[in-house]
């Protein structure tokens, strides 16, 4: 636990489940107010607002399209009135629709970076508006993947996003350092999650997913939410620009991963 975050305000976006609900839900044990967005389940954010509040935090839940600006400001605006300020963001909302490249869509390549890409670039230049103006030390968690390093066939859209995300993180990071403004990126390796349910795979789709992994085991959303705990402390002042990786090992043996 980490005292210094209690009564800080956080926005996590993608907050109604898997990876984003994790890490709001961790927030809620610092003692953190968060702002839970989510796209299209609402009863699933009250979920993650209930058990926030049920950890010791408060929560307010914000339906909100982050991959344009209108919802972005939904965001901002509400942190603000509901709690008066902002000293951490999450961009977590992301997604893929796979598929080789010779059939991929420009629809469906524009919608992926506009959520996992843009999103993150207008709520991270929102965010450090604020922060700068009002002389907050924030930080800037953006969740990535192993997939930023490590191509993922037949999801040449969602790679990008990772890659292009990465380089968001370290560009913002070098731009803010003076100001004590932190940003950071995490990136899971497989996560046992909704969106890539590995408990519902038979033994022999279990065995391949293992096989991927050094450490022989997938991980949880529980995992990412405490190094997400960790680099929006003070514990962590002194990082910035970094990638945490929380995966395994996966990133050790890249050539692997596609066999």
């Amino acid at each position: 636990m980490y005292p210094n975050l209690a009564g800080k305000t956080a926005i996590v976006t993608g907050a109604s489940k898997g990876i984003g609900k994790g890490i709001a839900e961790r927030f809620g044990k610092e003692g953190m107010n968060v702002i839970v967005d989510y796209l299209s389940d609402p009863a699933s954010a009250e979920d993650t607002k209930a058990t926030i509040e049920s950890n010791g935090g408060k929560a307010v839940t914000v339906q909100a399209d982050v991959s344009g600006e209108e919802g972005v400001r939904k965001l901002m605006e509400t942190a603000i009135s509901e709690f008066g300020s902002l000293d951490v963001l999450v961009n977590n909302a992301g997604f893929s629709e796979g598929a080789p490249t010779e059939e991929l869509t420009l629809e469906n390549w524009q919608r992926v970076l506009d959520v996992n890409l843009t999103g993150a670039f207008i709520a991270s230049r929102e965010a450090v508006k604020y922060m700068t103006d009002h002389s907050i030390k924030g930080s800037i968690i953006n969740i990535t993947s192993v997939h930023q390093t490590i191509p993922k066939v037949e999801n040449a859209h969602y790679g990008v996003t990772k890659a292009g995300l990465r380089m968001l993180t370290e560009t913002m990071a070098l731009e803010y350092a003076a100001q004590g403004i932190r940003i950071n990126a995490i990136g899971p390796g497989t996560i046992d999650t909704p969106a890539n349910p590995v408990h519902e795979q038979d033994e022999e789709e279990k065995e391949k997913t293992l096989a991927k992994i050094p450490m022989k085991k997938v991980g949880v959303p529980a995992q990412i939410a405490a190094a997400a705990a960790w680099l929006a402390s003070s514990e962590a002042d002194y990082v910035t620009g970094a990638t945490l990786f929380v995966d395994g090992g996966m990133t050790l043996y890249p050539s692997q991963l596609n066999n």
